[in-house]
C-alpha cells in the first residue's frame, strides 16, 4: 500500500438536522490500496459514497485532505481524479455505452481507450449500441463499471458494485478491483462478505454513522467481521 490518498476527520452529515447520518466519522484511505466499507442499512454507507462524490450538501468535517492538499468534493480538480459507480443508476437513459463512454472521456480529458478487454470480460458484447434505458440492471451495471476501469481515476467509487451482475461477471470484476492497485484507491461498499474478503486490503464496519472497527491487512477475516455485524444489529 501506498502513502494516504484521501484524509478525512469528524465528518458529520445530515438529510434533517435532527436525524445525522454521519457523526464524527474520521477515516483515511490509503493510496495502492483496495478498501471495503461494510455496515448494516441505514449505516450510512451510500451517504458517505455521495458527500465523496458531490452530490450532498449537508454535511461539514474538520479536515479533507486530498494527495496532502485541502479539497473540496465538488471542485473540478478533484473531480477529475474520481469516479463512482452507484448501486442504481438511471442516469443518460438515451445513450448508448459507446455515445457515454465518449462523453465520460472528454469530460475528464482522456482519448477513447481501448475497452475490448472489458467488453469480453463482462460479457457485454451485443449491448454496446443499445440505449441505456433499454438494458437490464446488471448490464446497466456494467456500461459504468466497463467506464470506470477503462477511465483509471486516482480514487475509484464503488456503491455495492456486484448487484445485478451474473457470477462470470462478478468473478471479473474481483479480479479487476484487486488489481486496480496500480492506478490507484478502491472504496467500496458491499453488503455481500465475500466481496470484502476476496478483495479487500482493509475493511471499515460502519455502525450509526461511524467507523465501529477497522480490519488492516492480515486481519480481515470473514467470521470476525460477521461477529461485528451481529453485535451492530443487536
Amino acid at each position: 500500500m501506498g502513502s494516504q490518498l484521501l484524509s478525512i476527520e469528524n465528518l458529520q452529515a445530515w438529510y434533517s438536522l435532527k436525524q445525522p447520518v454521519l457523526s464524527g466519522l474520521s477515516v483515511g484511505i490509503m493510496d495502492h490500496a483496495v478498501t471495503g466499507l461494510i455496515g448494516l442499512n441505514g449505516a450510512g454507507k451510500t451517504t458517505f459514497l455521495k458527500i465523496l462524490s458531490g452530490l450532498l450538501d449537508h454535511f461539514r468535517a474538520d479536515e479533507i485532505l486530498f494527495d496532502g492538499c485541502p479539497v473540496s468534493f465538488r471542485k473540478p480538480e478533484f473531480k477529475l481524479c474520481r469516479y463512482t459507480v452507484f448501486a442504481e443508476d438511471d442516469s443518460f437513459g438515451y445513450f448508448t455505452f459507446w455515445e457515454y463512454l465518449k462523453y465520460v472521456c472528454m469530460a475528464y480529458g482522456k482519448k477513447m481507450p481501448d475497452v475490448s478487454g472489458l467488453i469480453r470480460g463482462f460479457h457485454f458484447e451485443g449491448h454496446t449500441d443499445m440505449l441505456l434505458k433499454e438494458l437490464s440492471t446488471g448490464n446497466k451495471k456494467k456500461v459504468f463499471l466497463i467506464t470506470a476501469f477503462a477511465l483509471k481515476p486516482r480514487l475509484l467509487l464503488l456503491d455495492e458494485p456486484v448487484n445485478g451482475l451474473d457470477f462470470e461477471s462478478t468473478e471479473f470484476l474481483y479480479q479487476l478491483i484487486a488489481g486496480y492497485k496500480e492506478y490507484g484507491a478502491v472504496l467500496f461498499s458491499s453488503h455481500i462478505l465475500e466481496s470484502i474478503t476476496l478483495t479487500a486490503d482493509r475493511v471499515l464496519v460502519l455502525e450509526n454513522g461511524k467507523i465501529r472497527q477497522d480490519f488492516g491487512s492480515g486481519e480481515i477475516d470473514a467470521a470476525q467481521i460477521r461477529e461485528a455485524l451481529h453485535e451492530e444489529r443487536n
